[in-house]
């Protein structure tokens, strides 16, 4: 008897957040992951407590990327582009032009960059499925969010586009868009400011990694006719961006 293959998974933004716990319950479903990130020493300390392999990644540069993807053999059965981010909140008027720079080199160009340079991977594979991590940004607005949410909804653009340019290919795609969640988000969105950051997710529970790993396993559980093209998930006690419900209010 013959073992069947077994599957290979790449995240990216693998070093902590969704990307971390995304790995771990695909490592937990028996997938061969590989754990994509700018941050080596944590990647190794992840690896070699989950296991995986641990592979530098920089999804802003084209010099990482083709790199990165010269070392991964194929085929690769799952893609999640989760690398991204927001920089901070000033208003339309005081936007920081670096911010935007870097929100659109990582959230949409990295996005881009890392699939084009897979897709000989994907393709290779009997059935690929490319998850792009969004936002509810992707969908909604809100004050002193305009760069961010621009970059969100480029994600939702190109995810919607993937399923129109791949349509009769073995490839599915699902956008899957979190709403308030508990990672270093804030964190690295005010610049480390962790009193700032803590007051964000004050009087309610958010969501949390394990909520986006978990959907992550359920979408690629699905018989393989099944495409979940986006999945939006939220805390209870949000409705929108801006309409949260407070414990404390």
């Amino acid at each position: 008897m013959t073992t069947p293959e077994r599957k290979t998974a790449v995240v990216t933004g693998a070093s902590s957040g969704f990307g971390a716990a995304i790995a771990q319950v695909l490592l937990r479903e028996g997938y061969q992951v590989i754990w994509a990130a700018r941050r080596r020493e944590r990647l190794e300390q992840l690896a070699a407590q989950h296991g995986g392999i641990p592979k530098v990644l920089d999804v802003a540069s084209s010099a990482s990327v083709a790199e990165f993807a010269r070392s991964v053999p194929g085929p690769v059965h799952v893609l999640v582009n989760n690398a991204g981010g927001a920089l901070g909140l000033e208003p339309i008027t005081e936007f920081r032009e670096e911010h935007w720079e870097q929100m659109w080199q990582s959230n949409v160009l990295g996005l881009a960059r890392v699939t084009k340079a897979l897709w000989p991977q994907l393709r290779a594979a009997p059935l690929a499925t490319v998850i792009n991590i969004g936002s509810v940004a992707g969908s909604e607005t809100y004050p002193g969010g305009s760069g961010y949410t621009a970059c969100k909804h480029a994600v939702r653009a190109i995810s919607e586009t993937m399923r129109l340019e791949w349509l009769g290919l073995p490839i599915r795609v699902t956008e899957i868009d979190p709403g308030l969640a508990e990672t270093e988000f804030s964190l690295v969105r005010f610049a480390g400011d962790s009193e700032r950051a803590r007051a964000v997710y004050a009087g309610l529970e958010p969501l949390h990694a394990e909520d986006i790993a978990e959907a992550v396993r359920w979408i690629l559980s699905l018989p393989a006719h099944v495409n979940v093209d986006r999945l939006v998930i939220k805390p209870r006690a949000q409705a929108r961006v801006d309409k949260i419900f407070r414990e404390d209010h």
